[in-house]
């Protein structure tokens, strides 16, 4: 019995060592102000759903971190814009640059491509896709489709930042811009807001509760042959 019992939990423990984990949008909740904060576990940051009114990179920039949000019983107030690799001003489809479509190494374009699952205007071979656009937004209530500023400089010229589409004509496309630009912007900060603790992959309970239940069956069993 005790030598089944521990092989079982030795399966278990490699089941959840070589599992890989799931990348979530998880929505904690709203802010006093009823704006709501989710949280994606995949790169632990955790955004404001709220669009601020399009302006220039330097007042985006001074939302941002100017922003106080009362979340239960706490404040927060570190606040930032979303960050992009600053690689070099060169084009692609495949997302293999910071200018063009596919990236989904800044904040921006993993939220857009991996965590939403949307599709750029033009797919990694050039060709423009059907379907292309913001048709998920998630748990978002007040993401549009519409350009984004990020609060990361680019090496390509003075007063120049990166920005993010997320609108009906250049979907999904990472680009630069000068600060004069007038755009929107989303808030995002490191680290998760909810104080709860973490829960077992469904995956794990299920397999979990599969082997206590042989566990058990087991031992009926036993009990039945002794008598």
């Amino acid at each position: 019995m005790k030598r089944i019992l521990l092989s079982i939990l030795l399966l278990l423990a490699v089941f959840v060592l070589v599992t890989p984990a799931h990348a979530f949008l998880i929505n904690r909740g709203m802010d006093t102000l009823g704006n709501r904060l989710i949280y994606d576990d995949d790169l632990d940051i955790t955004w404001y759903d709220f669009s601020n009114a399009a302006t220039s990179w330097q007042n985006q920039v001074a939302w941002a971190s100017g922003l106080s949000v009362v979340f239960g019983s706490t404040t927060y107030d570190d606040w930032r814009l979303p960050m992009t690799v600053n690689g070099p001003y060169v084009w692609s489809y495949d997302g293999t640059t910071s200018y063009g479509y596919n990236n989904t190494s800044s904040e921006m374009g993993h939220l857009f491509y991996t965590e939403l699952g949307n599709l750029g205007r033009y797919g990694t071979n050039g060709i423009q896709q059907p379907g292309w656009g913001l048709s998920n937004k998630g748990d978002f209530q007040h993401l549009m489709p519409v350009d984004y500023w990020s609060g990361t400089l680019s090496s390509a010229g003075a007063n120049v930042s990166w920005h993010f589409d997320f609108g009906p004509i250049s979907s999904g496309r990472q680009d630069i811009g000068a600060w004069s630009n007038s755009w929107s912007a989303l808030a995002v900060r490191s680290g998760d807001v909810a104080t709860a603790t973490s829960v077992p992959e469904p995956t794990t309970v299920a397999l979990l509760g599969i082997g206590l239940a042989g566990i058990a069956g087991y031992g009926v069993r036993r009990r039945r042959q002794l008598r």
